[in-house]
């Protein structure tokens, strides 16, 4: 049809050639910068603590950084549940307060770091995530919400009153014996390279046979069950794997905090911080949580920095996601795509 239309406009063969050839290199260009883009955002990523090395003191830079690339990997994380399959959970960081204590705990009387034992944190969150997933995802909508707080809840009073990790009062980790400045570099490419793990497993996820069926689930579950998928099995497998990186980051906070307690780890904020960044960015989107997650972190910390660590931090943090949110009902990522103004090379979908 196409060179029916060129042959009517006069147009040549060579100029049909030429037009194609054009848009074929338009259609590969975009994946070809998606590349380069990540390679460099990636090298410049891995060459930051360089400055520690060289005695520079960027233990504030590290800090910020390891803890927006947590949030990453957790939002990341999250996604896979509560943006792809559309189920909304508010207890997920009973699956960081899993990781973080196992770690901890094999730390404390066996001694082994938790940089090897990060990946059991993770996979005990998921063991974890399977039972509980079999149990509460037999709801749906504000009821499956409230069965994640209320996991929360009772996670947080067993750990409150468990002496063997030290209950309410909590427990002191050994420090690393690095130098001051460069006790922070070990959990800064920990948590990198855990953050690089969970963004490609959701991108792999959400172009997977998989991740069609957990965004059939989100759309229309009682569709998407009679047209033949396993959506019980779907949905358990999205809560388990959804808790894997989440355990994996509580593994290595615990010991960079070096003291752990129930209210550090089971506070509703952790888990608010995930679903809010997965909203802000563009739930059920790859980029979206962590887009959400870089913008809600220096939000938060501009603010802290102008009006200190007080309710007016909240309020003006607050008062910018829902500005953010009025201009970006679907989240940033989301509504610049439907709009047609999401750059091509940000476009992972």
């Amino acid at each position: 049809m196409s060179e029916n239309l060129a042959v009517t406009a006069d147009i040549s063969p060579e100029e049909i050639r030429r037009q194609r050839n054009a848009e074929r290199i338009l259609a590969t260009s975009a994946p070809r910068s998606r590349r380069l883009l990540l390679i460099g955002v990636l090298l410049l990523l891995f060459a930051i603590p360089i400055q520690a090395f060289l005695g520079n003191n960027i233990n504030y830079v590290l800090h910020l950084l390891l803890f927006t690339m947590m949030y990453v990997a957790m939002a990341s994380s999250w996604n896979i549940l509560g943006g792809y399959t559309g189920y909304i959970s508010l207890g997920h960081n009973v699956f960081f307060a899993i990781g973080g204590y196992l770690s901890g705990m094999i730390l404390l009387y066996f001694g082994v770091s938790a940089f090897f034992t990060a990946p059991l944190g993770g996979i005990l969150a998921m063991l974890v995530g399977l039972f509980f997933g079999f149990i509460t995802l037999r709801v749906r909508g504000p009821a499956f919400i409230i069965s994640t707080i209320a996991l929360l809840l009772v996670v947080r009073i067993f750990f409150d009153n468990w002496d063997f990790i030290g209950g309410s009062n909590g427990m002191t980790l050994p420090l690393l014996d690095l130098p001051v400045h460069l006790v922070k570099v070990p959990y800064y490419y920990g948590m990198l390279l855990i953050a690089m793990v969970a963004i490609y497993t959701s991108y792999r996820i959400k172009h997977s046979k998989f991740g069609l069926g957990l965004r059939a689930i989100s759309q229309d579950e009682v569709k998407a069950e009679s047209a033949g998928i396993p959506t019980a099995y779907y949905k358990i497998l999205a809560y388990a794997i959804s808790a894997l990186f989440v355990g994996m980051c509580g593994s290595l906070w615990g010991q960079y905090l070096t003291y752990m307690r129930p209210n550090i780890f089971l506070i509703i904020l952790i888990a608010a911080n995930m679903v809010l960044m997965s909203i802000l960015g563009g739930k059920g989107t790859v980029l979206g949580p962590i887009i959400g997650a870089i913008a809600l972190i220096t939000i938060n910390e501009f603010f802290v920095s102008q009006l200190g660590s007080s309710e007016l931090n909240i309020v003006g943090t607050g008062l910018i996601m829902v500005i953010v949110l009025l201009f970006f009902p679907e989240g940033i990522v989301g509504t610049l795509r439907r709009r047609g103004k999401l750059p091509r090379i940000l476009d992972w979908e």
